[in-house]
C-alpha cells in the first residue's frame, strides 16, 4: 500500500499519544462506601473499559489514514495498440465509371471506406486523394468525421475538381503517403490504396524500390483495384514486399467483402499497460466502521461513570 500524501501519516502520533495516556492516567479516584465488604480490583473490567475508551483516538487515526490517500497497485490491464490507416484514393476521371451497377467506382470506394472505419472503431484513419498530384485531405486521426463528409467535395464528376487530378501517378502518391505515415510515432502503419488503373511512374523496377522503402519504414500496403480486370503485377509486387495483399473488386459487394477480409488480416493487437495505482479506501473505511460501532456500543454503559 502507498499513499498520495504520506506526510499526513506523521499525525498518527496524536492518536498513539492519546491511547498511551488512556492506559497510564488514573483519572480522579472516587471513594465508595463499601463497608465490611471485600471488593475485587476489577482488572478485567478495566481492560475492557480502556479499550472502548480508546475508540475516539482510533477513529482519529482512521481519519488521518483516509486523508493520506491510501492506494494500491491495480491489476495489470491490456492496452490496445493503435493501427494507423491511411486511405489513398484515386480520383482520376476513370473513377466515374460504373461499378457493378448504378454507382460509380468513386462512390463505391468511399462507401466501403466508411464501413471499414466502423469495423475498426478505436483506430486512427486518414484520407488522401491522388491523380497526377496528391492532396492529403485529413491527417491520420481518431476523429473520422472529416472523412465521412468528404464525398461530395472530391467526386471526379464535380466540375470544381482541379484538372491536375486527371491522371494516375501511384508511385508519387505512395511516396507522399509514406512521408505522412513517418510523422506518426506510435502504433502500426497501414496504407490502403484504391485505384482503377496502372501507373507510368512504377515502370522500370520502380515499384520494387518504393515498396522496399515502405517496408523498411514498417508500412503495410493493401492494394485494391476497383476496375473490372485483374490486379496488375506492379501492384501485386508492392503488396507482397510490404507484407500486405492485392485484391480486385468488380462491384460494391466484392469491395465490402475485401475490406472485411483486410479487417480480419490486420488483427487488433494489445500490449500490457504500465503499472497503475488506484484508491484503496475500502479496508480503512471498514476498520473505521468497526471502531465507530464499538464506540457507539460503549456509550450504552461500557465506560467510566461521568461523575
Amino acid at each position: 500500500m502507498t499513499f498520495t500524501r504520506p506526510y499526513f501519516l506523521l499525525l498518527l502520533a496524536l492518536p498513539v499519544i492519546l491511547c498511551f495516556l488512556e492506559w497510564i492516567l488514573k483519572g480522579h479516584p472516587l471513594v465508595l462506601p463499601f463497608d465490611h465488604g471485600k471488593q475485587g480490583r476489577g482488572k478485567v473490567l478495566r481492560v475492557f473499559v480502556g479499550i472502548f475508551n480508546m475508540t475516539p483516538a482510533l477513529l482519529l487515526a482512521v481519519g488521518i489514514v483516509l486523508i493520506a490517500g491510501p492506494k494500491q497497485v491495480a491489476p495489470p490491464e491490456e492496452e490496445r495498440v493503435l493501427t494507423n490507416t491511411l486511405f489513398c484514393l484515386d480520383v482520376s476521371g476513370s473513377m466515374t465509371s460504373t461499378f457493378g451497377g448504378s454507382t460509380s467506382r468513386y462512390d463505391g470506394a468511399m462507401e466501403a471506406i466508411r464501413e471499414f472505419i466502423d469495423y475498426r472503431e478505436g483506430d486512427a484513419f486518414g484520407l488522401s486523394f491522388f491523380g497526377n498530384e496528391i492532396l492529403h485531405w485529413t491527417p491520420v486521426t481518431k476523429d473520422t468525421s472529416a472523412i465521412k463528409l468528404s464525398i461530395p467535395f472530391m467526386d471526379p464528376k464535380s466540375r470544381n475538381l482541379p484538372t491536375w487530378f486527371g491522371g494516375t501517378m501511384i508511385g508519387r502518391a505512395l511516396l507522399s503517403c509514406r512521408d505522412k505515415m513517418n510523422e506518426i510515432k506510435e502504433g502500426d502503419k497501414m496504407i490502403i490504396l484504391l485505384t482503377d488503373g496502372s501507373s507510368a511512374d512504377l515502370s522500370g523496377g520502380r515499384e520494387t524500390q518504393i515498396a522496399t522503402k515502405l517496408r523498411d519504414d514498417g508500412i503495410v500496403v493493401y492494394v485494391i483495384s476497383v476496375a473490372n480486370y485483374q490486379i496488375n503485377q506492379q501492384m501485386q509486387t508492392i503488396a507482397d514486399i510490404t507484407g500486405g495483399k492485392a485484391f480486385a473488386a468488380g462491384d460494391s459487394a466484392a469491395l465490402g467483402a475485401i475490406f472485411a477480409h483486410i479487417d480480419k488480416m490486420q488483427v487488433t493487437k494489445f500490449k500490457e499497460a504500465g503499472l497503475l495505482t488506484m484508491d484503496y479506501f475500502r479496508p480503512v473505511a471498514i476498520a473505521g466502521l468497526i471502531v465507530l460501532s464499538l464506540h457507539l456500543l460503549a456509550l450504552f454503559g461500557i465506560r467510566y461513570t461521568p461523575w
